[in-house]
Order: structure tokens, then C-alpha cells, then sequence
């Protein structure tokens, strides 16, 4: 049986050291939960400007808790701001209120935001910065609360932190990322050893292209996974995502029954900004597309079903010379080309690391 990894830059590690649960949560007192989440929007809103002159973490932590008063609040709402300046400059505006707390070993898993695992639900305390701790009751699902509870024991001998957020988009809900090895203990399932082949994916708007080779670099398996309905103007933001998803997922399992043993796709952390196009519709596509929620999923996915995951570099697998001369000597169109050439670049690392 294999032991699932991600290989790929250290950007994208970090994005993958934990997984994100979500459950609804009913609080005690909600009015105080929302008075917190509107300062807590507004730390981050002040620490936007902070961000852009560069002011250091501890002297903005000092000014936030002027408008927070509650220094681990403070600290990750200006975290959060650092992360926000990274990504998308200077134009970035605020619109909704949330609460989050980093978390850390040191702190028995979180400071701000506890959990405790009950029967059938999980009680949540959240620390009000001019009062108390504030309770609420959440249900994440049934299936979760063995994970939980161990998390809370780890939490309870510093072994273990874990990042919280309370959100309000409709109805209060909690979020909690559970470290990836442990997530994986439980919602994963070994795959037997396959044939030590490679799938390179090329993820789109309308469609999902894949190029299985092996380890002598031919090509054995091509598939198109379609959903090109998403892209019809108007069409509803969550469907499109389930059916993407869907099709992921569909993608994997075709995978695990042919004898992949790794999958390679586009390591998205390392581009900075989206590409825009001279096309209306074409610029639709690429706004309503969240390309990199599908990637992140996918690798979660992939993992689950026991596949190594590898992230490459996505330089020259779509607009190059090498690009062009795979579409004329094959005659694969151009996803196909970058399906394939990306499953290159995944043979190559995993020649690089024997």
C-alpha cells in the first residue's frame, strides 16, 4: 500500500498543512459574537493600510488593539492583512465581518477560539475582548467528532494547534483547520500500488483534460472531463462548482482503476496574477473561475485516494515553443498539450528525487 505525499515549492506546502472543517454553530449571545466580528473586520481594514507602509507585526498589533482589545484577535486580523497586501495589492475591499484566531501548541491548540467534543455536537467558546467567553453549540456532522476529539486531546498536551474562523455569510458557521496528517488518519483510504504511472492535469473553465504516461514518457491514456455548461452567462456560481468538482473526483477514480500512482498539476502558487484576455466572455470565464479552489481540492482528493500528488512549475506548459511543437508533433490541441506537458515535468521530479 501506498503512503500518500505532496511534492512542490514551499508556497505550496504551506498551503497544504491543514484542512478546513465547517459546521454551523448556534451562539448563546449572538449580538455579542457579531460586535465582535465588526471590530475584528475592522482591525483588518485598518491593518490594509498598516500593510502598505510596511509597519512592522508588533507595532501594528499595538495600534489594532486600540480598535480590538485582544492581542491574538489583533495579531491574526493583521496577518490576515499582510496576506490580503500579497495578493491582491492595494486594491482590496473589505464587505464582510468574521472572527479569526491563529492557532498554536503553545496555546492548547488556540487561544481565542476553544472547542470541547460532546455527544452529539461540539461545544464552542469564543473570547469576547471586553467581556467573557461566549458559548454556542456547533454540529459538523457525526463523522467528524472521532477527529475532533483527538484534536482536542493534542490540543490538550501542546502537540497539536489548529486556526479558527467564525464566518456570517447566512448562518454563523465555524471553521477549523485540522492538520493534514490527521485529517488523512481519518478520511482516507489506502490505494494499492499501481503501475507507477503519471497523470498530468490541465484544469478549465469547461473542462478537464488529463494525459496519463509512464515512466518512459509515453503517452498510455487521454480524457476530456467536460462542464462546459458553467461557462453560459448566468449560470449559478455553486452548481458550476459542484460540477467541477464532480468531474475532479470522476477524473480520480478513472485513475486509481488504470494503475496512476501520481498525479501532477500546475503549481498555482507560484502565479501571482490572473491572466486576462481581449475576450468578454473569455474574461468571464477566468473571474468566475476559482481555479485554484479546484486545485486545492483536487490535491485533498487525491490524497484521500492514496495518490502522491506532485506541483509544478506552470511556466512553458501553455503558452511556449515547446507547447507549440507537442500540439504539431502529436496532434494534441492545446489543453491536451499542457495536460501532457505537465505530466512531463511530474516525471521529471520524480527522476530528480530516486
Amino acid at each position: 500500500m501506498m503512503r500518500s505525499k505532496v511534492i512542490g515549492s514551499r508556497e505550496a506546502l504551506e498551503n497544504f498543512q491543514f484542512v478546513t472543517i465547517n459546521g454551523k454553530v448556534k451562539f448563546d449571545e449572538l449580538g455579542n459574537v457579531t460586535k465582535i466580528a465588526y471590530y475584528y473586520s475592522k482591525a483588518v481594514k485598518a491593518g490594509i493600510n498598516l500593510a502598505l507602509k510596511g509597519v512592522s507585526l508588533n507595532d501594528a498589533v499595538k495600534e489594532l488593539y486600540n480598535i480590538i482589545p485582544y492581542a491574538f484577535y489583533a495579531e491574526t486580523a493583521y496577518k490576515q492583512a499582510l496576506a490580503l497586501v500579497k495578493n491582491n495589492g492595494n486594491k482590496i475591499e473589505i464587505k464582510r465581518r468574521w472572527i479569526a484566531c491563529r492557532g498554536s501548541k503553545s496555546d492548547k491548540g488556540n487561544r481565542g477560539i476553544k472547542f470541547h467534543v460532546l455527544e452529539d455536537h461540539v461545544e464552542v467558546r469564543v473570547k469576547d475582548p471586553w467581556g467573557k467567553w461566549i458559548y454556542g453549540k456547533a454540529y459538523f456532522g457525526k463523522e467528524y467528532l472521532p477527529l475532533l476529539r483527538e484534536l482536542e486531546d493534542l490540543s490538550q498536551r501542546r502537540e497539536e494547534g489548529y486556526g479558527a474562523v467564525i464566518s456570517f455569510k447566512e448562518n454563523p458557521m465555524i471553521h477549523l483547520q485540522i492538520p493534514l496528517w490527521l485529517y488523512l488518519k481519518y478520511f482516507s483510504s489506502p490505494k494499492p500500488n499501481g503501475y507507477g504511472l503519471i497523470a498530468g492535469f490541465d484544469l478549465n473553465s469547461d473542462r478537464l483534460n488529463v494525459v496519463v504516461i509512464n515512466k518512459d514518457g509515453k503517452v498510455i491514456a487521454i480524457k476530456t472531463f467536460w462542464y462546459s455548461d458553467v461557462t453560459r452567462h448566468g449560470f449559478p456560481k455553486e452548481e458550476a462548482r459542484a460540477l467541477r468538482l464532480n468531474a475532479l473526483s470522476e477524473a480520480l477514480e478513472f485513475l486509481s482503476r488504470i494503475g496512476v500512482d501520481y498525479v501532477v498539476f500546475e503549481d498555482l502558487f507560484l502565479v501571482k496574477k490572473r491572466k486576462f484576455t481581449g475576450s468578454r466572455s473569455g474574461n468571464r470565464k477566468i473571474t468566475r473561475f476559482a481555479k485554484k479552489q479546484l486545485l486545492t481540492h483536487g490535491v485533498i482528493k487525491s490524497l484521500r485516494l492514496g495518490f502522491n500528488v506532485i506541483l509544478v512549475n506552470p511556466k512553458g506548459t501553455t503558452n511556449s515553443e515547446e507547447h507549440d511543437r507537442v500540439m504539431r508533433e502529436k496532434g494534441f490541441d492545446r489543453h491536451t498539450a499542457s495536460a501532457y506537458l505537465i505530466a512531463m515535468k511530474g516525471l521529471e521530479v520524480i527522476k530528480n528525487n530516486e
